[in-house]
Order: C-alpha cells, then sequence, then structure tokens
C-alpha cells in the first residue's frame, strides 16, 4: 500500500513538473514576443538583432521573403515611414515542442496614423522560436494581413 502511495506522488510531482516546463516555455516566447512587438517603435538595433536569429526566413505579408540582413536594412525605413506605429499581440497560442523549440501564432494589431488620421491592421503572424546556447530567437516568420471586417476571426 505505502509502495502504491510513493508510485502515485512519484506519478504526480513528475506531471507537474513536466506541466510546468511547457508553461515555462510558453510564458518566456510570450513575453519574449510581448517584449519585442513594445520595442519596435523604438527602432533600437539591438531588440531586432537579439529577437531575429542570423539564419531567419521571414515572409513579409506581401509574399517577399528576406533574410536578417534585410530585417536590419529595414529597421529606419520602418520607423520613419510609421514614427507612431504601436504593435500588441492578441489570441496567442504557443506550442512548445521539447525544450528548445516553439510555435507561436498571434493576431498582431498595428496602430499608426496616415494623413491624420488613425489606422489599425491586423495581421496574422506564425514564428517559430529555437532555443541555442540558452536564448531564445526566431528562425522562421509568416506574416499575413487579416482582410478588413474579418479582424476576429479565429483560427
Amino acid at each position: 500500500m505505502k509502495r502504491a502511495k510513493y508510485l502515485i506522488a512519484a506519478s504526480l510531482l513528475l506531471a507537474s513538473y513536466l506541466s510546468a516546463q511547457g508553461n515555462s516555455t510558453e510564458q518566456q516566447v510570450t513575453k519574449i514576443l510581448r517584449d519585442f512587438l513594445a520595442a519596435v517603435p523604438r527602432g533600437d538595433r539591438q531588440i531586432f538583432d537579439n529577437f531575429f536569429a542570423d539564419d531567419v526566413i521571414y515572409t513579409r505579408s506581401a509574399g517577399v521573403t528576406v533574410n536578417k540582413a534585410e530585417i536590419m536594412k529595414n529597421i529606419d525605413v520602418r520607423a520613419a515611414n510609421e514614427p507612431s506605429a504601436t504593435f500588441e499581440a492578441e489570441d496567442i497560442t504557443v506550442h512548445p515542442y521539447g525544450n528548445n523549440l516553439a510555435i507561436v501564432n498571434f493576431r498582431l494589431v498595428m496602430h499608426s496614423a496616415k494623413d491624420g488620421k488613425q489606422e489599425t491592421a491586423h495581421l496574422r503572424n506564425t514564428g517559430t522560436f529555437l532555443k541555442r546556447n540558452g536564448k531564445w530567437q526566431v528562425v522562421a516568420w509568416q506574416s499575413t494581413r487579416v482582410p478588413e471586417g474579418t479582424e476576429k476571426d479565429h483560427l
């Protein structure tokens, strides 16, 4: 009877540990994403350099694929074209795969001003985060513009 209790207790502890590991990855990736989006308007090159891996493949909403060098080059262009833009993530889903890989999907909400008018754009983003040398970075990213009128539609 004692042995059965110990086995049950050990099983519960193991399940709790494994669950915490999954939550930990989800929490880490979600925090990295939110921190990045909050920092984007500042145009801080170090933020972008830390977020994107050197070997990232990024497919923009227009269907154009860019690498990290192009992302870094376009930081100043984006800041000049959208100086007051802000970004937030909604409907975030994180799927961890082991301790070093996670896929994130979310609805990006971009607020900006154009010709003195406030505009809001919605994009659906999917990113692949890889943990290398203890550091999470994006190795693949896909952004798709959500057609107007369907902003609140889910997957």
